[in-house]
């Protein structure tokens, strides 16, 4: 994936491949925030079955909630998660290197906003997913408190200056297009409510973190 930057073609993967250990980082330094949202992606999670994270990153996400397989299009990262355990493959979302219906769910945590193609990387995802399995995406909401924050400073953000922001809206009607339904919302990092901001509530519309989990349909239409 390639942005333009300054007349320059800058590829995002390189920008994670250079700065890998200052990524892992941010969730030491983080805490509250990332253990926010992986109580919002385990409520999301199917209790049972096999999945894999698409973007698996450095593995924080995927290793602490049991997931032993992932990919990613970064080597350094992938050294990060492989050192927590995590089986990753070098890819992209856009072109998975997996069989079909090989796993009962998918996780992608903050990696649509770096996509190219976000609706071939749903229909990759559909596709390697059992009939009836579940695709979860964990992503800032365009239109909440942070992700207008993150907008307004991304030019200075080393990560998110090559990123777009999606609201709900949108990612639920990509979904859609991927044959996707029967869709459920859980959002953290609460704003304009006197609930603990990191509480995890369902729907959307007050969290700036929100997680979506969408069903594969279970025979073919």
């Amino acid at each position: 994936m390639t942005r333009d930057q300054g007349g320059l073609h800058v590829r995002v993967e390189d920008v994670f491949e250079q700065r890998a250990n200052e990524y892992d980082a941010w969730f030491d330094r983080n805490s509250a925030i990332y253990e926010a949202e992986l109580r919002a992606i385990k409520a999301a999670l199917p209790v049972s079955g096999s999945g894999v994270e698409i973007g698996v990153g450095t593995g924080r996400f995927a290793a602490a909630l049991g997931i032993g397989v992932g990919l990613d299009p970064s080597p350094a990262m992938a050294a990060l998660a492989r050192a927590r355990g995590i089986e990753v493959v070098i890819g992209k979302a856009d072109r998975l290197p997996y069989p079909g219906e090989q796993f009962d769910y998918a996780l992608m945590v903050t990696t649509i906003c770096f996509l190219n193609d976000i609706g071939t990387a749903f229909r990759e995802a559909a596709r390697v997913l059992k009939p009836g399995g579940a695709l979860i995406v964990g992503f800032i909401d365009r239109d909440s408190a942070l992700g207008r924050q993150y907008a307004a400073r991304k030019d200075s953000d080393p990560f998110y200056r090559h990123a777009r922001f999606y609201s709900v809206g949108e990612v639920s009607c990509h979904l859609q297009q991927a044959r996707f339904s029967d869709f459920v919302y859980w959002q953290t990092i609460l704003s304009g409510s006197t609930a603990d901001p990191y509480s995890v509530k369902l729907g959307h519309g007050e969290g700036s973190f929100v997680v979506l989990r969408g069903q594969k349909p279970s025979t073919a239409r």
